[in-house]
């Protein structure tokens, strides 16, 4: 299906990966994965013909049919969601166009008809849109959004709509960027089941490695300009990277005795007639040697202790008799909730059942309407949410903003802190106004964690982050002696953290003092996602 031979791309002097080879077969589960800039995105772009590699070629079956979720949304103009995820917003007729223009200069028996023909047939179906609104609620979607115009919604919402369209054309090879990035944890769910029964072939980048483990059977690492192929899901492909790292290195080692056991040899007795012609040929059998390269270790996650946070009361928070409605939408009615000191716990449920409208209202960000909310004794309490780029001074650069934050940090230990969440070398002088929304995501994440709170409420604190960024922040959040309510869509991060699981549904909050597992099984539903949609 897919065929990528001797692969080289560089920029600017700095090799990305040479010698790159790369072969999907039809219906196989691949992952791309790297540190961020190894060049896992670009070997997408020059898969798709955006970009030109330096040296090597990529083979596609001209039949082939390649669709493609990149990591930003396209432009949405005034077109409905359901336009979008059925193909009407401006996809059908850029087909059209594309199919006459190539009829037209009578070239149709090549790959690029082909494709265009297929996606065309696609959405051209009778049956398309009955898809369509299946794919979309699968989403996430209420029925009542699908004639709303597209730009209305926030920019997840209008990828969730792309990302329909592209399995509504069911193409042979789907190509996914972070395609869990916009997914809430339902849809994710939902989202990862349907890919387990896809006919086609899957190339996907992802930071959740939970998706990676439930989904993928090959990985291929770019590590230190190489294209390394294993066989396996991701949990596999770490044993066998450590393995291989092990392995490589006792070789080295052995290798560098050896050579310093020929060298002492030739050193002693090069100046001694009898032995003379012995210690030149020991000096030739280091020179014909294959010299082993020593190993690069594989990166481990970033382990920092999170201070200890000032000691707060027994009982963190409480909710008492809580109503709180969004105009004629009762969210919660006579709601009683209470989180005690220490506990780490996630809330969990449908699509619109009040969970971040939960997080607020114990963050204080929303005022009952009635009802009482009560902070413990001593409580500091401290909101992270992925739209918090208000709180950082427009003035400051990252390195200052984090000093601030934690007057007693020493300049190298933040440099380290920001190092590992991503901002490098000369990136943490970069002013906070000119970062992106997840730059700025995860400088207000390490500020957190440079100063805590002892009641820690954060709502999607894995997003923008890698994996190896993850792992260290579940290591951190492991050992923080606060108390930590969170939201997430990743099933990794929460069976690492959570103690507790709270299920919020119709109302209701619905505590079971237990882990993930723990819930799933006491939930007596068959599978995760039927036990989040339990009443």
């Amino acid at each position: 299906m897919l065929t990528i031979r001797n692969l080289k791309k560089s920029y600017g002097g700095r090799i990305l990966f040479e010698g790159a080879d790369l072969q999907i077969n039809y219906g196989e589960r691949v992952a791309l994965v790297g540190p961020n800039g190894a060049g896992k995105s670009t070997i997408f772009r020059i898969i798709l013909g955006d970009e030109e590699a330096d040296k090597g070629t990529v083979e596609r079956d001209e039949w082939t049919l390649t669709g493609f979720l990149p990591q930003e949304s396209e432009e949405v103009g005034d077109y409905t969601v359901l336009e979008i995820a059925t193909g009407r917003a401006g996809m059908l007729q850029d087909l059209e166009a594309t199919l006459k223009s190539l009829e037209d200069a009578g070239t149709v028996d090549v790959p690029e008809y082909y494709e265009a023909q297929g996606k065309f047939d696609a959405l051209n179906d009778p049956k398309v849109e009955a898809k369509a609104k299946e794919m979309l609620r699968g989403l996430g979607y209420e029925e009542d959004r699908f004639e709303r115009p597209a730009k209305e919604m926030s920019g997840g919402w209008i990828m969730r709509a792309h990302l329909a369209r592209l399995l509504v054309i069911e193409p042979d090879l789907l190509m996914l960027d972070e395609p869990t990035n916009h997914l809430d944890l339902m849809s994710l769910l939902w989202f990862q089941n349907y890919l387990k029964n896809y006919s086609g072939a899957i190339l996907m980048i992802s930071h959740d490695r939970q998706f990676m483990d439930e989904l993928v059977e090959s990985v291929h690492d770019i590590d230190d300009r190489k294209l390394i192929h294993y066989t396996g899901n991701y949990s596999d492909y770490l044993k066998q990277r450590q393995e291989n790292y092990e392995r490589h290195n006792q070789a080295y080692k052995n290798q560098q005795k050896q050579i310093k056991e020929l060298q002492e040899f030739a050193n002693k007795f090069r100046n001694v007639s009898s032995k003379a012609s012995q210690a030149q040929s020991k000096l030739k059998e280091i020179d014909r040697m294959e010299k082993i390269e020593k190993p690069l270790a594989p990166k481990k996650p970033f382990r920092f202790q999170i201070p200890d946070p000032p000691r707060g009361g027994q009982k963190a928070l409480a909710l008492n008799g809580v109503h709180f409605a969004y105009g004629n939408h009762k969210v919660y009615e006579g709601l009683d909730f209470e989180i005690e000191r220490g506990e780490r716990t996630v809330l969990v449920g449908p699509n619109g059942s009040g969970k971040s409208t939960l997080i607020k209202l114990l963050a204080g960000e929303l005022e009952p309407q009635q009802g009482e909310y009560k902070p413990g004794h001593n409580a500091k309490i401290g909101y992270f949410s992925q739209h918090r780029a208000a709180s950082l001074n427009p003035n400051n650069s990252v390195l200052s903003e984090v000093l601030e934050a934690a007057p007693t940090l020493r300049e190298d230990e933040a440099r380290g802190i920001l190092g590992s969440f991503m901002f490098r070398k000369e990136e943490v002088y970069k002013m906070t106004k000119v970062l992106s929304g997840g730059e700025k995501s995860r400088l207000n994440l390490v500020k957190f964690l440079v100063d805590p709170p002892n009641i820690l409420l954060m709502d999607e604190p894995t997003t923008h982050l890698d994996i190896l960024t993850v792992e260290s922040l579940i290591l951190a959040l492991a050992n923080y002696q606060g108390t930590l309510v969170f939201i997430s869509h990743d099933v990794h991060f929460i069976k690492e953290l959570a103690t507790d699981v709270i299920h919020v549904a119709n109302g209701n909050a619905k505590r079971y003092h237990g882990d993930w597992d723990y819930f799933i099984e006491k939930s007596g539903a068959g599978d995760e996602r039927a036990a989040l949609t339990a009443d």
